[in-house]
């Protein structure tokens, strides 16, 4: 699974006008379920996700956990991330077939929840506005 995170003071996730996702200080996560990931690979995503230390302590250190600071996580899903940059044109091969890619997408979100982070989410393939402020900025890669 890929992953970017982007620490915020607050994010919204809005489809046709309504919003479907929203929250304070935390973490905005886009997420995308590559070909041939697996449930394993989501546990350990949540899990490392969970416990990353990228919030800031009182000393100002990036020290505590989105759980140490009470924080929620947005999460949205984006095959984007998949993009093969070889041509002019991105091509996605690379990401999970959508069926598997919402049932992963889902189940990820759900792992989260389970690691004791609120989690709001978008709408699996759908045309979402989001919008977030970064916090930092603190923007993070992740490849499980």
């Amino acid at each position: 699974m890929r992953a970017v995170l982007q620490r915020v003071s607050r994010a919204s996730v809005t489809v046709e006008g309504k919003v479907t996702g929203e929250i304070g200080p935390g973490l905005m996560i886009l997420i995308c379920a590559m070909e041939g990931d697996t449930d394993a690979k989501a546990d350990q995503l949540a899990a490392k996700i969970a416990k990353m230390r990228i919030f800031k302590d009182e000393a100002g250190k990036m020290n505590l956990s989105i759980r140490d600071i009470g924080g929620a996580a947005l999460v949205v899903s984006q095959f984007t991330l998949a993009a093969d940059l070889r041509g002019n044109r991105p091509g996605f091969s690379t990401a999970a077939k959508p069926d598997e890619g919402k049932r992963l997408y889902d189940y990820f979100s759900d792992r989260l929840r389970a690691e004791g982070v609120p989690v709001e989410n978008g709408i699996f393939g759908a045309n979402m506005d989001v919008s977030l402020n970064n916090d930092g900025p603190v923007t993070i890669w992740m490849d499980v």
